[in-house]
This record gives C-alpha cells, sequence and structure tokens, in this order.
C-alpha cells in the first residue's frame, strides 16, 4: 500500500493590479515598500494611480520600517479558507509611517484583552505554496 501525502491547502493569491505588482515583489524581496506622496507626504496603502488625500500624481516607492500598533482584532473561530485553519487572527496595524494594513499576529500571542494598543513589527512568511506574505509579530525590543 503506497501513502500519498495531502498537498498544503493553497494560500489564496494576491490581486496583482498595475499599482500591485511593485508592492508584492518587495514583499517578496522581504523589504515592503509603498507609495509616498511627494506633495502632502502621506503613505499610500492599498497603492493607487493619485495620492488619496491631495489627489496628486507625485508619488515614490519608499521603504517602511515595518513597525507599528494594533488599531483592531479579532479571531475567527469558523474556517472560510483551507490554508486557514480556525481559530485565526487578523488585525489592522497602523504602520510607523501612517498607513494602516491588514494582516495577522504570529506567536506568541497576548492575552485576549491585551492586542489592541501593542506595538508589532512586520516579518515576511513564505507559506507553504511559496507565496510570501507580510506578518507581525509582538515587538519586543521596543523599537530598537
Amino acid at each position: 500500500m503506497t501513502e500519498t501525502r495531502a498537498e498544503a491547502p493553497r494560500t489564496p493569491q494576491p490581486v496583482m493590479g498595475l499599482y500591485d505588482t511593485m508592492m508584492w515583489q518587495t514583499i517578496r524581496d522581504g523589504a515592503l515598500q509603498l507609495q509616498h506622496c511627494e506633495s502632502c507626504g502621506t503613505t499610500l496603502y492599498p497603492p493607487a494611480p493619485v495620492c488619496p488625500h491631495c489627489l496628486s500624481d507625485k508619488l515614490e516607492w519608499r521603504a517602511v520600517s515595518g513597525r507599528g500598533t494594533v488599531l483592531s482584532w479579532v479571531v475567527f473561530h469558523k474556517s472560510y479558507l483551507d490554508a486557514y485553519p480556525a481559530p485565526y487572527n487578523v488585525i489592522a496595524v497602523r504602520l510607523d509611517e501612517g498607513a494602516v494594513i491588514v494582516s495577522n499576529l504570529e506567536p506568541p500571542l497576548p492575552d485576549a484583552g491585551s492586542w489592541i494598543g501593542r506595538k508589532v513589527k512586520m516579518i515576511y512568511k513564505t507559506m507553504p505554496d511559496g507565496l510570501v506574505l507580510p506578518k507581525f509579530v509582538l515587538d519586543t525590543d521596543g523599537g530598537a
């Protein structure tokens, strides 16, 4: 009798639109860059053709620190996608540069009542199917 190993669930693939390609390339490279408006200083996420605050098209790609603060969180106890078995968390993080991104917090996790306001830092996790995703961990070194 021959045993076959079940394939790992495929990670949902990101939408690769005209303005997203550069961002996902920098994620694959392990150094996230986001668009920065040269007119008003806004850091854009998601990428766009113009700044949503001042409508300037003077945008440049800049590296971000990957550090931020948890604004919101939820733990799902139902599995909606095979690649994310329950329970799993989703967090909204305001990066130090101002943009808010949605991701997951990797273990160790804080107590249930102490997620909001926690300092986090970005890591780059390669999924079983090879996709690299930005995730977060608690920033235990205080941003140093």
